[in-house]
């Protein structure tokens, strides 16, 4: 959710002396598809949610210092138009990098529970839709990249929501359900752990270990 630099860099620091392996989520999903090749034995991805202006600011120093691939999954909307938000020109510096991989996270960051409970049928049909659609194709427009990744808005999806958003032309999807992704995980559900201030060095490498699961402590 939030850490400060000073953490996150003790967390890239212990990645990198125990033995893990940051890899690209893009090569996770790959991964998942085709089963045709082996991913380290511990292999780490890291995302970013939201575009804040804060991974321009402090991460992007970092990343460049470790050379790690990271995902930043971005709402369009807020894009340029938000006090926190990145704007257009700092993501195409972020992508041209080569580390960082820019995909959606829907176009203004609904609550889809809510939305539901609050449109009808037809009007909901159609805000998930544009929701998915104009997120993929405003990004792919704008930065000229290829988006085929969701991460679900508060970690909130159904079954009604992954087919839209198979439909919408996404291969894999990200929740926020705290615990270590397995070959049994749907590949448009794959959980992330949720990252605090909380994780200081030995409840992090705890979680790394799989001996913390956030979806049993109330995350």
């Amino acid at each position: 959710m939030t850490v400060t630099v000073s953490l996150f860099e003790s967390h890239l620091k212990y990645l990198r002396e125990d033995g893990y392996t940051v890899i690209s989520l893009r090569q996770l999903v790959q991964y998942r598809l085709t089963g045709t090749f082996t991913l380290p034995s511990r292999s780490v991805v890291i995302t970013v949610d939201d575009g804040h202006r804060s991974v321009y600011a402090h991460m992007l120093s970092l990343v460049h210092l470790y050379r790690i691939p990271v995902t930043l999954f971005v709402y369009p909307s807020a894009i340029s138009n938000a006090d926190y938000a990145l704007t257009w020109e700092q993501l195409l510096e972020l992508k041209e990098t080569g580390l960082f991989d820019i995909q959606s996270h829907s176009y203004w960051h609904p609550n889809f529970k809510e939305e539901k409970r609050r449109l009808n049928h037809d009007d909901y049909d159609k805000l998930v839709q544009m929701q998915l659609k104009k997120s993929k194709e405003t990004l792919e427009i704008k930065l000229r990249t290829y988006v085929d990744m969701l991460a679900w808005p508060f970690g909130i999806f159904d079954n009604e929501l992954i087919a839209k958003s198979v439909e919408a032309g996404y291969t894999a999807g990200f929740t926020l359900e705290g615990r270590h992704a397995t070959w049994s995980d749907p590949i448009m559900a794959l959980p992330r752990y949720l990252m605090t201030q909380a994780y200081q060095s030995k409840s992090f490498a705890e979680l790394l270990a799989g001996k913390l699961d956030q979806s049993k402590r109330g995350y």
